[in-house]
């Protein structure tokens, strides 16, 4: 779980020179739907956690970044929760970032490095979220978002004034790093290398205890071992869903809409001149010079862009007015000038300067009414269809807000009311493994889990389609078990908990008698045990990089093998206490580093690194020219607000 958190939390620097790093809106909109994302914070929500160079990171910003970071992390495990994310130092990080952001703000700004408003109106534009069905920028659709998430339109565009200031700053100190060629070929070698070595197990059941523990023993033992048998919290749902075949009297689209519909979209009838594009955009004028000569020299526009720690953007099908509103006219002149298959010239935009591909151009003809008068009036209907579904939407919402409840709305509309099995928050039904709920109640299992009891909602699982009324009739908190009903588990648990305390006593003892000059065979005799039999390992440090980068669990002696010094014993834990090792690295082969493509890949991925510590560099010398100033107090309310009693216990 810490892992999932750390990744949505934590950004590294070069990700932040690639894309911009708006902390804020990238947390809040790449998660879709996020209804609990506004200012919900009480208590303390207005309190400053920091103070950076005279400007505040409060608690209502760090709890708006928690909230989206929780909701990012539930994308892989519904089941994570804000006590975990407070538990597991998500706060301090997130809090860090932001002190991180608000320096080089400050910085940049005393320094002349500003962003204007029409660059953050250019950023604005390109979030997916504010597009409207056309996928053009929609002001009705913005301004709805920002509404639904509680944003005002002056935290968005801070925000992304600061993430752009944090990228000017930046970017210019990771472009063009070159690690020594003395360097890289150490580590070159070290790609290569093969280590052997020698493992002994000690399984915990070897070291199981013979006697059972008193009634107090084991009760202590649960008490202070509570967290590991939390059980989720779980929820009951009563629903009730009207579908598309229950809804009546729709009108079909005439002749005259079908007419009308045709003459507002000529635009779109019209012969259109599309292209798809690949764009890298760099700060400066000779970084893109640089770049363009290494594709004229045979290498691919991706390849040079990697090479220095950048990303090129795939833009898909589009005309040049478009293209213009999200670059600039000259930058869309350009490009559309350019045969396909070439690199457009050179123009700057507000971004910087733009490196574009033609990748496809694409003509096609004009249509007329007949031709598209099937696609109008499907579309048409759909419409009408949305209309009604929100129309009965916006009236159920009504009455439940004057007071109905869910099962007098449900007998008013004709529709049926059930009842879910408890369930918990990643849908499953509780205690009943292969069951779920209803695939309609699929999307709003999320909301369920954020709401109050019997306060019914309702909304879309299914666009134009399915319309479900819900609320929440039963909540069972996730808290431990009660001790009675999981005595046994907890006997099992304190069992493995006492087996593993003397596995690992047995195995310092085979690392003390190794240390000590004795032989594998008299170490493994003080572990006074029938220890299974030592065995071999051996493995280069490149398959070890495959292995760990396509998600292989690799044995725990694997891993620790290429964190030791020749000739050296270590002892390790295997996962879910179920043993001890004990490891000796025993040899090491270094790789050879003379093959010229092999060096020359090791370079540009340890310039890439090496451009990425300048910038942390940078950002942390920053910080320390602003001056930071905590205030731990109130740091610790916020997390005993947001984690509860779990997290003020760890204080």
């Amino acid at each position: 779980m810490i892992s999932i958190f750390r990744k949505v939390i934590h950004s590294k620097v070069g990700a932040a020179i690639a894309l911009l790093f708006v902390f804020l809106m990238a947390l809040a909109f790449a998660g879709g739907d996020i209804a609990n994302f506004g200012r919900q914070a009480t208590g303390g929500a207005d309190a400053d956690l920091a103070d950076v160079g005279g400007k505040p990171v409060t608690a209502a910003a760090v709890t708006q970044a928690a909230k989206s970071a929780l909701e990012r992390a539930r994308a892989n495990d519904p089941k994570a929760t804000m006590k975990m994310l407070v538990l597991q130092g998500g706060l301090e990080e997130i809090e860090d970032e932001l002190i991180d952001r608000t320096a080089q703000t400050v910085f940049g700004e005393s320094h002349g490095v500003i962003a204007g408003d029409r660059l953050v109106d250019s950023e604005i534009a390109r979030i997916p979220a504010f597009r409207g069905v056309d996928d053009q920028f929609s002001q009705e659709v913005f301004r709805q978002a920002l509404q639904q998430r509680g944003i005002s339109e002056k935290e968005l565009r801070d925000d992304l004034r600061q993430g752009l200031i944090s990228r000017q700053l930046l970017a210019p100190a990771a472009i063009g790093a070159t690690m020594p060629a003395d360097l890289t070929k150490r580590y070159a070698g070290m790609l290569d290398e093969t280590r052997k070595g020698t493992a002994v197990a000690l399984p915990s059941l070897l070291f199981l205890p013979k006697d059972k523990p008193s009634g107090q023993q084991l009760r202590a033992f649960y008490k202070a071992h509570s967290e590991a048998f939390i059980r989720p919290e779980r929820r009951t749902i009563r629903y009730a869903l009207i579908t598309a075949a229950g809804l009546k009297n729709i009108p079909a689209p005439t002749d005259q809409e079908i007419r009308a519909r045709y003459a507002s979209n000529t635009t779109d009838y019209a012969p259109q001149h599309n292209r798809r594009l690949l764009q890298l955009i760099v700060p400066t004028k000779s970084a893109a010079d640089a770049v363009v000569a290494e594709v004229s020299g045979g290498k691919s526009l991706e390849a040079a862009a990697k090479e220095k720690g950048l990303a090129t953007a795939e833009i898909p099908l589009l005309n040049q007015q478009t293209y213009a509103a999200q670059s600039s006219a000259d930058v869309a002149r350009a490009v559309f000038a350019t045969a396909q298959g070439k690199l457009a010239p050179v123009v700057k935009g507000p971004l910087g300067w733009h490196i574009v591909r033609v990748e496809q151009v694409q003509d096609t003809a004009g249509k007329t009414l007949d031709q598209v008068r099937g696609e109008i009036v499907t579309a048409l209907t759909m419409e009408k269809r949305r209309k009604a579904f929100a129309d009965l939407a916006a009236r159920i919402e009504e009455q439940f807000d004057n007071g109905a409840s869910l099962p007098e709305v449900a007998k008013v509309v004709g529709a049926q009311v059930q009842t879910t099995p408890p369930l918990t928050a990643d849908g499953a039904v509780y205690l009943n493994p292969g069951q779920s709920a209803p695939a309609e109640l699929k999307p709003v299992i999320a909301t369920a889990f954020a709401m109050e009891q019997e306060k019914p909602q309702v909304a879309e699982t299914q666009p134009a389609e399915v319309l479900a009324l819900y609320d929440v009739t039963a909540i069972a908190a996730s808290a431990p078990a009660p001790f009675e009903e999981i005595h046994q588990d907890v006997l099992q648990a304190w069992a493995l908990e006492t087996g593993s305390a003397g596995a690992k006593a047995a195995a310092l003892k085979v690392q003390a008698a190794l240390r000590a000059g004795k032989s594998l065979q008299q170490a493994v005799a003080a572990a006074g045990k029938p220890l299974p039999p030592p065995q071999s390992i051996a493995m280069a440090r490149r398959q070890l990089t495959m292995a760990l980068q396509e998600g292989k669990q690799l044995p725990p002696p694997v891993t620790l093998l290429f964190r030791m010094a020749k000739g050296t014993t270590k002892v390790q834990t295997a996962d879910g206490k179920r043993g001890w090792f004990v490891v000796t690295l025993n040899d090491v082969t270094p790789g050879k580093a003379d093959n010229a493509a092999v060096l020359d890949a090791a370079q540009k991925e340890l310039s890439g690194q090496l451009g990425q510590a300048y910038a942390e560099a940078l950002s942390t010398a920053i910080r320390k020219d602003v001056g930071v100033k905590k205030d731990p107090a109130a740091l610790k309310a916020l997390r005993q607000q947001l984690g509860g009693s779990l997290s003020a216990a760890t204080e």
